[in-house]
């Protein structure tokens, strides 16, 4: 009979979320996952295969645990307007208030991997489809309100949405302050 696991495995994969997020997948040893989760080498891979393997599932912790924060936000009652602006704010003070400025894990990946790596930019291409389409959505709710116009096109507004909310993931990387931020979120949703 092999010994009991003496660590949370969740819990490994939150932490190795951290560590990939900070440091990319290329930039990540197996040496640090081991140092970061506190295991040995051994434990690594008999409980998650590989660094790779380890690797997506740091990306589907993400999913689950981060990048829902904007669509249940899109999700809440009340004007839409004002519901978009608050995911687009929820973005900028997050990556604002983190000292290291790591942005996205979602966007990092997709900078550093997508079109490299099928299955991250599949995992990536999924995250963003899931938010454009809560985008698209929550549009649609405020055309119906009378809110935004009903003859704008909701796909193309959920498109330049996220790629409103990408571009302010990267652009915060180098942000001094909120002014930039602020004047995008101002522009994009008069443009509503």
């Amino acid at each position: 009979m092999g010994r009991p696991k003496q660590f949370d495995p969740d819990a490994a994969v939150a932490r190795a979320t951290e560590v990939f997020w900070r440091k990319g997948y290329a930039d990540t040893t197996p040496q640090d996952l081991v140092d970061a989760l506190g295991i040995g080498k051994g434990s690594l891979y008999n409980t998650f295969g590989s660094k790779r393997a380890l690797f997506e599932r740091a990306l589907e912790h993400y999913r689950d645990n981060q990048s829902t924060t904007v669509t249940e936000l899109l999700e809440q009652p009340g004007p839409v307007k004002e519901r978009l602006r608050a995911a687009l704010l929820l973005v900028a003070e997050t990556n604002l208030a983190d000292p290291d400025r790591r942005g996205c894990f979602a966007v990092n990946t997709a900078a550093a991997l997508g079109g490299a790596d099928a299955e991250a930019t599949e995992q990536v291409r999924r995250m963003f489809d899931r938010t454009e389409s809560a985008f698209q959505s929550a549009i649609e709710e405020g055309q119906r309100a009378g809110e935004i116009a009903r003859g704008r096109d909701s796909r193309a507004t959920a498109s330049m949405l996220l790629s409103t909310l990408i571009g302010m993931q990267v652009l915060s990387k180098t942000a001094e302050g909120p002014e930039r931020s602020m004047r995008t979120i101002d522009a994009v949703i008069d443009a509503l």
